[in-house]
């Protein structure tokens, strides 16, 4: 999930096309290899990087749910597969924002889903709540898992070897992708232009900001010279962008109550960026009643349903990720 960045939304200095478009990356700063070609999604769905290789095509990352007609339709565009079948599906993580076209895919082409080791037993057993799915409010049609990549292991798509590295912190079972020939790094939601997936407060999961320093600090060692993440546009300037995550990390450990007042707003941006709009009336009902907004409150805020929608609002609006509407919340 996105939007990571203070006070609530990060955008990156431009938003991606609205209702849920996309838009090919240019190469320029980037040099990309012919074989790769990224759809630059919005902030509800994650990127989508198409590898073309002699062995088969390789999907990675799949958007999310609401997107996934969208998905199909650049996927099978001319930009992308062009009548050719899809060999495999690769998920850098399990969030809802980077599986949801999963199923849709493997109805359509009969493609097989890699991925990664460590949260693929959460898919099998289909835990909503360890995979923030109707934990956190939001939906994934249901896939299943025909392969596991382990932490380590190598692989060849698009003609080009990866390297599969663990990286937890904002989920604690994602997965980056590195291949040393050209630089590139598939970062997913472990780093951004400007930051890096929300991370859970230490109430919730203690190991999370550590790994999350961790996943940085092997990011820096790897000699990346071009990220593709899983929002926003590809970019080169590496060093700059890691300076940028290291810092926005060191607020977040530096306070609980902001790494999860920050959880919260990125949550709830999330889940309006997905139903576009909402009445204010219920949102305290609906911050009650769906658990990641609960279990965090009662762990650190511990606020009154109204008072925690009522700053969630105020942030949100100053953030300009949120307006009204007469009596609607909309993204």
């Amino acid at each position: 999930m996105s939007a990571e960045g203070p006070p609530a939304v990060d955008t990156e200095g431009a938003r991606p096309p609205e209702g849920g478009g996309a838009r090919s990356a240019l190469r320029g700063e980037t040099q990309l290899p012919p074989q790769m070609h990224v759809f630059e999604r919005d902030w509800l769905s994650a990127n989508n990087i198409l590898l073309k290789g002699r062995d088969g095509h390789v999907l990675v990352d799949t958007g999310y749910s609401t997107h996934a007609e969208l998905t199909l339709a650049l996927v099978a565009g001319r930009d992308g597969l062009d009548g050719a079948p899809l060999a495999l599906v690769v998920n850098t993580h399990g969030h809802s924002d980077h599986v949801g076209g999963n199923a849709a895919l493997m109805r359509r082409y009969g493609c097989p889903i890699a991925f990664p080791a460590n949260e693929a037993p959460a898919v099998a057993r289909w835990d909503e709540v360890a995979l923030l799915y109707d934990y956190a409010g939001q939906h994934v049609d249901r896939f299943r898992v025909d392969q596991t990549i382990a932490a380590g292991s190598t692989a060849v798509w698009g003609d080009l070897e990866w390297r599969a590295l663990a990286a937890p912190g904002h989920d604690m079972g994602a997965m980056v992708f590195f291949n040393p020939e050209h630089g590139i790094l598939i970062s997913g939601d472990a780093l951004w232009r400007d930051g890096f997936g929300f991370v859970m407060p230490r109430a919730i999961d203690p190991e999370a900001l550590p790994a999350t320093r961790g996943t940085l600090d092997l990011i820096a060692g790897l000699g990346v010279r071009t990220v593709i993440p899983g929002h926003g546009t590809p970019f080169a300037d590496v060093d700059a962008a890691l300076a940028r995550a290291y810092a926005r990390l060191a607020a977040l450990e530096a306070d609980d109550v902001y790494a999860t007042r920050h959880a919260l707003k990125v949550v709830l941006a999330f889940h309006l960026l997905d139903c576009r709009r909402m009445p204010k009336a219920a949102l305290p009902d609906y911050l009650a009643r769906v658990g990641f907004y609960r279990d965090l409150n009662a762990a650190v805020l511990r606020l009154s349903p109204e008072a925690l929608a009522a700053m969630l609002v105020a942030s949100l609006e100053r953030a300009g990720a949120m307006r009204h509407d007469g009596d609607d919340l909309v993204a």
